[in-house]
């Protein structure tokens, strides 16, 4: 038998049926795996700009968060829960120290390598030094920081106020 000829009608429905699915399985990865997210304010300067695009890996797929990653949280005790950009410093049970005479922040006694800093770090906040980071819980600072919403001043980050990591950013930019 010969298969049967579909007119250009059939064939379009056919390949808007296809495009259906197609859209429908997209949202669905992008609403369980990844979020999209632009950068407000300049917390993160140099690393990240105001208005990038950010594509983030959800944080039930990442895993813990490690120094180091750049991550999005949501506090509503801050801002009323308006997502922020920052970078994980250290994790539960980490001392965290800042030396604000000479800028340089120590974890576990030791001070960190941070070439993508602007300034080094002179702004106090609220909260007394030495710290330990409290369990379950992050200490964020944004690369900017003296111009940075972050730890010192927004209390206590817990792991489940982590929306996800930063996995890249419109344009390529290295992370």
């Amino acid at each position: 038998k010969e298969p049967r000829k579909l007119s250009w009608q059939q064939n379009a429905v056919l390949y808007f049926h296809d495009l259906v699915y197609l859209l429908a399985v997209l949202m669905i990865i992008f609403l369980m795996f990844f979020r999209v997210v632009v950068v407000e304010g300049t917390s993160m300067n140099q690393t990240l700009l105001d208005g990038d695009y950010l594509l983030l890996l959800n944080s039930t797929f990442y895993g813990e968060p490690e120094q180091g990653d750049i991550v999005v949280i949501s506090k509503d005790s801050y801002d009323h829960g308006v997502p922020i950009v920052k970078r994980v410093i250290a994790t539960e049970g980490q001392i965290v120290d800042i030396d604000f005479e000479t800028g340089i922040v120590y974890v576990d006694g030791v001070a960190l390598v941070e070439p993508y800093l602007n300034t080094p770090t002179n702004v106090q906040g609220g909260v007394q030094f030495p710290l330990e980071v409290e369990d379950s819980c992050v200490f964020v600072m944004g690369d900017n920081r003296n111009h940075s919403s972050d730890r010192r001043f927004i209390g206590p980050v817990t792991e489940e106020e982590i929306f996800g990591k930063v996995i890249n950013r419109k344009g390529g930019h290295q992370l």
